[in-house]
């Protein structure tokens, strides 16, 4: 016995032979001799992995559908029948048992700020998909008596006032009478924020202070700043202002951004593009990041591009980062994609759709083409944000201006958003090699499209079936964490229904995607935005052993169910990176939330429906009821338990049911 083969006995039996029984009474992975609640070890130690009894959606043309997969050193080694994948796997694998649920590969966020999201997630209150203004206020008066001074309550971004019942937001009379003495600082998509008067103070904003370009700082008959903060258009006032608050030092960044990752693994996304941002310096603020891929505790493959940071000098940013660094420099766990989404300011329009479509400046073409001949020359890869078809005919001027001389060909540029690019800019696209990542902004913002453009222009924002159509790569992606929310369901059911999270029906049949597709734009067609095809994507045998087995079958669940799938096991590499329910001991433990006033440790990060989680418990598939409170998985989901982890709370009891 020699080499591959010689190892992996060896790392099987220093796993105490992961495997004793061809399949487990419980989904668990056994290990051994060793009862209780095992962890996962490390991909290391373990020999193959099998996933059995699994409605596997492949996305393989050529074998679309299976029912087990063998994994092998991260990658997936065969994808069929279970007797395939047993033969294909050595005899001492580990054995999971999918009980029927759906496995799809892993979920790509083609366009999301996760780097800059994780330095800052543990800090914020999420109101992503709380369906009521009174609910969210409730929360936030919660974390205001959880929250010391000098802190603040941030609600920043992923929650429009349209998904609540009452339709608007609160007032700043209601956010003074819920936080007087804390500072509260809410963003609302790129339009607006509302801070309460101890906000106004923490960040001296008075009858003095001048309103910033593009921005205005609401005011009351006296001249006195009244909370409000508009975009007008331009939302660097809003950011500016957030800038102002405290920050978590590196320690709880690091644990910060753990459970960001966790978060976005609970929800079925293993792989993620992150489009840099504002306030998002390279490289100093790549180091926490940095740090936990160095470390081994990526729980997310990243990939990511670089945004300049200073107008003006945009030129001189790139061509310093196109010495230091080289776009694919890293690994598949953490590497450097390109340039983007912002090249320069003055081609930067915003999508405030209650403002009118900003008139890009006069020197937008000569500032954009040099930035973009320097990166074309050094075959660096870029993304380009472009909300409006106005925008994106002028970059497209000076794209083919620079291909007469520069090929663009296999570079894969591509803009973000498109929500109004024309027939002929997607045409011009496509001949010249570039694609297009679409985001859901248009479920949080398509009302205010419509009161400004109307219903019958909003019919086609963006005109997804018309990019595909025309062959140019298409992938999807949120936008989160500052605009629409990080959960990638409520994309899915965007693509698929065409409705925004108020409830609008925005597209008709003919703009709308059935559900393999839309699930293709989130998992297959996302690699080629980050020249990963043939790698990753797909259930296929050589591909990265990236899947999720769902909690609730998106093939056929109502339409209305869609935004409440969940993951109840993520595999990124084929190691356990979530798990929840009898699926839970598979992945490792979280540390707690830093510090220990966050609202994550109070409120976790998306909302989830207590009657949609209650409807997963009745389909848990336990044989009896749990040591504790049987089957009243209710009951223990509207216990108010007296420790923020109410999955070691209840797992003290011997719980281990849906409930937790």
């Amino acid at each position: 016995m020699s080499g591959p083969t010689r190892r992996r006995a060896m790392a099987g039996a220093a796993a105490t032979s992961l495997l004793a029984a061809p399949i487990l009474s419980s989904p668990l992975i056994s290990l051994g001799s060793r009862p209780g609640r095992a962890a996962m070890p490390s991909t290391d130690l373990i020999p193959d992995l099998i996933v059995v009894n699994a409605k596997i959606t492949t996305l393989d043309r050529a074998n679309p559908v299976a029912e087990a997969v063998a994994i092998r050193d991260g990658r997936f080694l065969a994808v069929g029948s279970e007797a395939e994948a047993r033969a294909a796997a050595t005899p001492d694998a580990a054995v999971i048992d999918a009980k029927g649920r759906r496995l799809i590969p892993g979920l790509i966020d083609s366009h999301i700020h996760v780097i800059r999201g994780g330095l800052n997630y543990n800090m914020e209150l999420r109101w992503d998909g709380v369906p009521s203004l009174a609910d969210a206020m409730a929360m936030l008066r919660r974390q205001v008596a959880n929250t010391p001074a000098p802190q603040w309550v941030r609600v920043v971004g992923g929650f429009t006032e349209h998904q609540f019942a009452e339709k608007r937001l609160p007032t700043i009379e209601e956010l003074n009478a819920a936080a007087p003495d804390t500072p509260v600082f809410i963003l609302h998509l790129y339009d607006r924020a509302l801070l309460n008067a101890a906000a106004l103070r923490a960040v001296g904003y008075g009858k003095d202070t001048p309103n910033p370009p593009g921005g205005e700082i609401a005011r009351d008959a006296a001249g006195n700043p009244t909370g409000l903060l508009l975009a007008q258009p331009n939302a660097t006032i809003l950011y500016a202002t957030l800038a102002k608050g405290p920050k978590l030092p590196p320690e709880y960044q690091v644990n910060s951004t753990r459970h960001f990752m966790r978060e976005l693994n609970g929800l079925g996304v293993t792989s993620v593009i992150d489009a840099g941002g504002g306030y998002q310096n390279y490289p100093d603020d790549y180091a926490i990041i940095e740090k936990l891929h160095a470390d081994g505790e990526m729980t997310l493959r990243i990939a990511y591009n670089l945004f300049t940071q200073k107008p003006k000098e945009e030129l001189s940013d790139f061509a310093s980062w196109s010495k230091q660094v080289k776009p694919g420099h890293g690994d598949d766990t953490y590497r450097l994609n390109g340039a983007g989404e912002m090249l320069v300011y003055s081609a930067a329009d915003f999508e405030d759709f209650r403002v009118a479509r900003p008139e890009m400046p006069p020197n937008m073409e000569a500032e954009l083409e040099p930035v973009v001949r320097l990166l074309a020359e050094n075959r660096w890869p870029w993304r380009l944000h472009a909300t409006y078809d106005q925008t994106i005919g002028r970059a497209l001027d000076v794209f083919e201006k620079v291909n007469r001389d520069v090929p663009l060909q296999g570079l894969n540029w591509f803009f973000d958003h498109a929500e109004t690019v024309s027939d002929r800019n997607i045409d011009r696209i496509a001949a010249l090699g570039g694609g297009i990542a679409v985001q859901h902004r248009m479920a949080y913002q398509g009302e205010y499209f419509v009161e400004r453009y109307g219903a019958k222009a909003a019919e086609a924002t963006p005109p997804v079936a018309r990019m595909l159509a025309a062959g140019v790569p298409v992938g999807a992606g949120t936008d989160a964490t500052r605009v629409a929310s990080y959960n990638p369901w409520v994309s899915l059911s965007w693509l698929v229904t065409g409705k925004t999270v108020g409830g609008l029906g925005l597209y008709p049949v003919a703009n709308r995607l059935d559900r393999e597709t839309a699930l293709r734009l989130w998992t297959e067609a996302n690699t080629w935005f980050s020249n990963d095809q043939g790698k990753k994507g797909q259930i296929k045998a050589g591909q990265l052993a990236d899947a999720v087995l769902l909690s609730d079958d998106y093939l056929s669940v109502p339409e209305e169910r869609i935004p409440h799938i969940r993951s109840v096991l993520t595999l990124l590499g084929g190691k356990p990176v979530h798990g929840s329910g009898d699926y839970g001991p598979l992945a490792p433990p979280l540390p707690k939330a830093m510090p220990d006033w966050s609202p994550v440790a109070t409120f976790g990060g998306y909302h989830q429906d207590p009657k949609v989680t209650q409807r997963q418990a009745a389909s848990c598939g336990c044989q009896s009821g749990c040591a504790v409170h049987g089957h009243d998985h209710a009951a223990a989901l509207a216990a108010d338990v007296p420790v923020a982890d109410a999955r070691s709370f209840w797992g003290v009891f011997g719980c281990g049911c849906w409930a937790v």
